[in-house]
């Protein structure tokens, strides 16, 4: 199976250096999307390279890349994937006729494990995740089932969703349920995609052999009055709109 990387670049020039790096000789094609003046590549070792007129969603770019591969691979620009990471999501998902969805292990640059395979949010646990409850109720203590930090497998495990910074997509899943919903600004698209697979009845999957380094900022859980807080807000309130049988998961 063909796989197509897309990368959407918000000013992340010299990540991209590394990202590209390491993920062209993985993948069979890839297109890097300039979302922001800035945002192009200094060298796109053979990438394909699209420079937008004006800044888009993270979703919107993604729907509209013109790539051919049966499996769509997502990456952040800050995203490095090690040897065989690419060929572990394949090879997996090739003998995987339902997987909609799989996703790697995904770790710090100094090898601190990240926890990007969680459960679908409910009200409750979103209300402390992004209000001042947080510094009451710490979410990495106190929500330890919504993030899964007490599972660590060592071989592939059902998920519900995962952290779109590296994320293969079989394209049959993708264009089933319609791509990413472009009413997402930012944060929360993987979460709908992933529950609108599952509605469909693709399977999403983690993969631990396949490892890809990634720097979590955390931005929007180390402070709570940020653009960037609002959007996830916005993003949340849209999820329960589309989804408001999750209104009744409080826990």
């Amino acid at each position: 199976m063909r796989v197509s990387a897309i990368v959407v670049s918000h000013g992340h020039r010299e990540e991209l250096a590394r990202a590209l790096s390491a993920l062209l000789p993985q993948v069979d094609e890839a297109v890097v999307i300039a979302n922001v003046p800035g945002s192009a590549p200094a060298d796109a070792l053979g990438a394909r390279v699209v420079e937008q007129p004006r800044p888009l969603s993270f979703a919107a770019n993604v729907n509209a890349a013109a790539t051919s591969g049966e499996l769509l691979l997502v990456a952040n620009p800050d995203t490095v994937a090690e040897p065989g990471a690419v060929a572990a999501l394949r090879d997996f998902t090739a003998a995987h006729p339902r997987c909609g969805a799989v996703g790697p292990q995904m770790l710090d640059p100094d090898g601190r494990w990240q926890p990007s395979r969680r459960r679908f949010p409910t009200v409750g646990g979103t209300l402390v995740r992004r209000s001042p409850l947080r510094r009451v109720f710490p979410p990495l203590e106190r929500q330890r089932d919504h993030y899964l930090l007490d599972e660590r497998p060592s071989e592939p495990v059902p998920a519900d969703w995962m952290l779109g910074g590296f994320l293969m997509i079989r394209r049959a899943a993708f264009d089933e349920v319609g791509g990413f919903d472009e009413g997402f600004r930012m944060y929360g698209e993987e979460i709908d995609f992933c529950y609108r697979l599952a509605e469909a009845g693709w399977e999403r999957w983690y993969v631990p052999a396949a490892v890809v380094r990634h720097r979590w900022d955390a931005l929007t859980d180390r402070r709570l009055l940020t653009r960037r807080t609002l959007w996830h807000w916005s993003g949340m309130i849209r999820f329960v709109r589309k989804h408001p049988e999750r209104l009744r998961a409080l826990r």
